[in-house]
């Protein structure tokens, strides 16, 4: 394994936030001699910079997330920061010191491991935590919108959770494309979404949230479904019969069921899943297809450098229940080495 350890020295411990059991962010805890990962074949071990905060790591903490890591288990699978280590077996590998932004297991410390083939550099002049959200919270709205959703200009589109990081994105790409955008999220975080681009933005708790939907659209082209439970059957409603487009994401609010009844005889749209790390896993060729496409978008000033709220690593249980809570907006992160 090729190492950049001079410059940072030889210490085999690091800071980390553990989580140690499937009861929530309350049982994530700070330990100081977490032992440092060694890169595998295909792997960089990546000095954190900046590790993002995600829906996801909610999931996990409670074990609802499909395929999630079994309690005790260093949190966080999202981070930017700089290569010092490479494992076997990469393919064409970027330098030594080169900051690259991925995800990979235990992202809530000073180091981790990612798939090499699933990192891409940080662009000039960004910090890492400008990048955080680049392979995760913008890959997804990419993925769901284009690929998946195949969003034509003057389709309509309805954004669910467009405060979030995925929702924000998916609101400023959606509109990129030519798209009319219906939004939703609480309403203190209204002006946060119109200031995005949002052409209306609708509080998802409304009752009447299929029928104010369709009134102003009369029906939608493509729906982005990340809440689950709370909204899917709205969802289901809004989409044009046969043409629309449901893409699933996330399950927020619970799992939403889905029988063949209601496909064949209530809705008849095309309901499609997508989970980030599986379409890197399934499908290489079009997750690279996604990753390129953000690159020329950053390069044409489409995504500009994020501004996440950096929180010291110990402050991460809290920033958690907040997100739990829904008592946030926007992205979040942990600076690792604070």
């Amino acid at each position: 394994m090729e190492t950049n350890e001079r410059r940072h020295g030889p210490e085999q411990t690091m800071r980390a936030l553990v989580q140690h059991s499937h009861r929530g962010p309350k049982d994530l805890r700070l330990s100081t001699a977490r032992r440092r990962p060694a890169p595998g074949p295909g792997e960089y071990l990546i000095r954190v910079g900046a590790a993002g905060i995600n829906f996801a790591d909610v999931m996990q903490a409670r074990g609802a997330y499909g395929g999630g890591p079994r309690a005790p288990y260093t949190a966080g699978f999202e981070a930017a920061g700089e290569i010092v280590g490479i494992g076997a077996e990469v393919a064409h590998p970027l330098p030594l010191g080169s900051h690259v932004v991925g995800t990979g297991p235990g992202a809530f410390a000073q180091y981790m491991t990612a798939p090499a083939a699933q990192v891409l550099p940080v662009p000039s002049g960004w910090t890492d935590a400008e990048a955080l959200g680049m392979v995760l919270n913008w890959a997804t709205a990419l993925a769901a919108l284009k690929p998946l959703g195949g969003v034509e200009a003057g389709e309509a589109v309805l954004v669910h959770a467009a405060a979030g990081g995925v929702g924000q994105a998916a609101v400023r790409l959606a509109r990129h494309y030519g798209a009319r955008v219906v939004a939703t999220a609480s309403p203190a975080k209204h002006d946060v979404v119109k200031a995005l681009g949002a052409d209306e933005v609708l509080d998802g708790a409304r009752p009447d949230l299929a029928a104010e939907t369709i009134r102003l659209t009369g029906g939608v082209d493509l729906v982005l479904e990340s809440v689950g439970q709370a909204t899917f059957p709205a969802s289901l409603a809004v989409a044009k019969p046969f043409l629309g487009r449901v893409v699933v994401f996330g399950a927020a609010s619970g799992d939403a069921d889905l029988n063949t009844h209601d496909l064949v005889f209530r809705h008849q749209v095309q309901v499609k899943g997508l989970h980030i790390g599986a379409l890197a896993a399934e499908a290489p060729a079009l997750y690279r297809t996604v990753l390129t496409e953000i690159e020329a978008l950053i390069a044409d000033g489409v995504y500009p450098p994020g501004t996440p709220r950096v929180h010291p690593l110990a402050e991460g249980p809290r920033a958690l229940l907040d997100l739990e809570a829904g008592r946030t907006s926007g992205k979040h992160a942990l600076d690792p080495w604070r």
